[in-house]
C-alpha cells in the first residue's frame, strides 16, 4: 500500500439521485474528480433553523487530489441546490499505488 497525503475523499449530500448525478457528471467533466460513487437511500437527521429535521438524501463519495480541493468545493457550492451544502474532506493516508496513479492522472490539468 502506498502512503500519501496527496489524495482526498469528499462527502457531499444531495436531495435526490438526479441532482447527485448532475453534480458528479459536472465534476467529472471538469476533471475535478476521478470517480464519484452515489449512494442513494440515505436517511439524514439534522438540526436546521433551530429544529430537528430529517429527510432522504443521496451521498456522493468523490475521489480527488489535494490540489483540486479548492476548485472542487467552489464548483459543488455553485451548482448545489442547498443553501449550506455538505462538503467534508477526508485525507486518504494510503491506497493501492496503481489506483492512486490513475486518480492523479484523471484529475491532472
Amino acid at each position: 500500500m502506498k502512503q500519501t497525503g496527496k489524495y482526498k475523499l469528499v462527502l457531499v449530500t444531495a436531495p435526490d439521485l438526479n441532482t447527485a448525478r448532475k453534480l458528479a457528471k459536472s465534476a467529472l467533466k471538469a476533471r475535478l474528480v476521478a470517480c464519484a460513487n452515489l449512494i442513494p437511500g440515505l436517511e439524514s437527521h439534522y438540526r436546521w433553523a433551530g429544529k430537528i429535521e430529517h429527510g432522504k438524501e443521496v451521498l456522493l463519495l468523490l475521489k480527488t487530489s489535494a490540489a483540486r480541493i479548492g476548485k472542487l468545493q467552489s464548483h459543488i457550492i455553485a451548482l448545489h441546490p442547498y443553501d449550506t451544502p455538505e462538503f467534508l474532506v477526508i485525507d486518504l493516508e494510503g491506497g493501492y499505488g496503481k489506483y492512486l496513479a490513475w486518480l492523479a492522472e484523471s484529475v491532472a490539468r
